[in-house]
């Protein structure tokens, strides 16, 4: 069995990936863990060095996750990609063919950090923009991906865990 994960190692990622490992083990699948890193759109010096700390970031947590599924015995495979995480992960199941294409719910609520409450701000405005032109990413592979999907919900966090 072939299993593709949406994984960018955000809290509710890590919540799929963990559901996917108890739910489909037993079957031996091979999980690819398709890990999309948007472009920042600027053409800055800055903009390009926070492109580069976050792809390396992201691809440092997705060879992470692979390898703590390959320690588990779970064959696991790795592909970043740049761009729209809407249009790669469509891409990557097209030219893939998994037998079910897997990913978590979108939260709203950011992963907590130091800027937080910044995070929490700009998150619900772009949130708000993206939804309202493109649908969020599970609802646009819905209507377009050929293989089955499964989405995972995820909790809300308890308040004093924002």
């Amino acid at each position: 069995m072939e299993i593709m994960l949406a994984y960018d190692d955000s809290r509710n990622a890590r919540i799929a990936l963990e559901t996917v490992r108890q739910m489909f083990a037993a079957l031996k699948p091979t999980i690819t863990l398709i890990s999309v890193v948007e472009d920042i759109g600027s053409t800055t010096a800055e903009a390009d060095d926070m492109f580069n700390e976050q792809f390396a970031a992201q691809k440092a947590a997705t060879d992470a996750a692979a390898a703590e599924l390959g320690a588990q015995g779970i064959e696991a495979r790795v592909i970043i990609a740049e761009g729209d995480a809407r249009k790669m992960i469509l891409r990557a199941t097209e030219e893939k063919n998994p037998d079910l294409l897997v990913m978590a719910r979108h939260s709203h609520q950011p992963d907590s950090g130091p800027f937080g409450f910044i995070t929490k701000r700009l998150d619900a405005l772009v949130e708000e923009f993206d939804h309202m032109t493109f649908g969020s990413v599970s609802a646009f592979l819905a209507r377009r991906v050929k293989c089955p999907l499964l989405i995972i919900p995820t909790p809300d966090l308890p308040k004093g865990e924002r």
